[in-house]
């Protein structure tokens, strides 16, 4: 059950292949009817509940979905005794208390976005910091609305205080400087992540540990670009760290912030929101961001990018291309390409 008392509905997790096994045991043999779902191994409907096991493998796991009313009996009474081996539900706390002991998590938001700025956020969190996040549906940005994290993540700044975050955000002309200086796209996430972790340690000298999401191929990226601070403490990296609530926190904050600067954006090239308006497209490979990037580079001139876009992405020369023009007509920053695209002929962010 989460925080005020009611049962939740929706549940997700990524099972072993002995876990894959035990399950399918359990829904072939148990009095449940197969549903028919697209790109599932197998999908089951039971009393005021569902359940899917999707077909596509990662890392030797497959992602299954449990939603419904009664989803959590059917989490509680037969996946996590079955198949599980586990009682994990509503006591991961005390499963793993460090879970919500005073630590600090580090995330990003716009990475992968043409438009906007790059935006990283540190948050701290501690138990009773961690309850009411847990209140309030924090968890990874990726699995909210916008809507959800615009409202989230105001609610989480006042509930954490400046005193409880640290910020750092790269507009897209300050971005364009700092990337035609750096050149690789991970090192200049360890700075963004590096400085917004010694700025948060510094408002939390007693923060003992920070929780970063892990961008790049080795741990030693982050590591060198932290400071005095940031070297006292312990910092862990991890995939997909955004189970962690403390990351999972700086991600909203950071989308959240991320989403602002977009709306602003389409207020400036839009007009005021009204039904109907068109909103500036999210991500890199949407068609409308590039027809967007084109329409603006014929009515304002190639440096209109400069300030609201990322240029190094491969989308500039597509865009500059169909515009007639190339990136001798940018500035010297903006005629720097990703490291990967020189050495691959491609351009792995966009």
């Amino acid at each position: 059950m989460d925080a005020e008392g009611t049962k939740k509905s929706s549940f997700t997790y990524e099972l072993t292949n002995d876990q894959q096994e035990l399950l399918l045991g359990v829904m072939v043999n148990g009095n449940y009817r197969k549903r028919e779902v697209p790109y599932s191994l197998w999908s089951i409907e039971g009393d005021h509940f569902n359940a899917t096991l999707y077909a596509k493998e990662k890392h030797g796991r497959r992602k299954l979905c449990v939603q419904g009313s009664k989803a959590e009996d059917f989490v509680l009474f037969v996946l996590e005794p079955h198949v599980l081996g586990a009682a994990t539900l509503g006591y991961e706390t005390v499963l793993n208390p460090e879970l919500v002991a005073p630590h600090a998590g580090s995330d990003e938001s716009g990475k992968g976005d043409y438009f906007g700025p790059l935006v990283v956020c540190c948050a701290y969190t501690d138990e009773a910091l961690s309850a009411k996040m847990q209140e309030m549906g924090v968890k990874d940005c990726k699995q909210m609305s916008d809507k959800s994290v615009l409202s989230t993540g105001a609610k989480l700044r006042a509930l954490l205080g400046p005193t409880g975050y640290a910020v750092v955000k790269l507009g897209p002309a300050a971005y364009n400087r700092l990337y035609a200086k750096i050149r690789n796209i991970n090192r200049m996430l360890a700075w963004a992540h590096g400085t917004a972790i010694e700025e948060l340690l510094e408002k939390r000298r007693s923060c003992p540990r920070v929780v970063v999401d892990q961008f790049a191929p080795t741990e030693a990226t982050i590591l060198r670009a932290l400071k005095a601070r940031g070297k006292a403490v312990k910092v862990e990296q991890r995939h997909k760290a955004e189970s962690d609530i403390a990351v999972a926190a700086a991600s909203v904050i950071a989308r959240e912030m991320f989403l602002r600067d977009i709306m602003k954006m389409g207020d400036e090239l839009f007009g005021p929101p009204a039904e109907g308006r068109e909103n500036v497209p999210a991500g890199s490979s949407d068609p409308r961001v590039r027809s967007l990037a084109e329409d603006m580079v014929r009515r304002e001139g190639p440096v209109w990018l400069m300030n609201h876009a990322k240029a190094h992405f491969q989308t500039t020369d597509k865009v500059l291309a169909a515009c007639g023009k190339s990136r001798e007509d940018l500035p010297p920053e903006g005629r720097v390409v990703s490291a990967s695209k020189l050495s691959a002929g491609k351009e792995r962010t966009a």
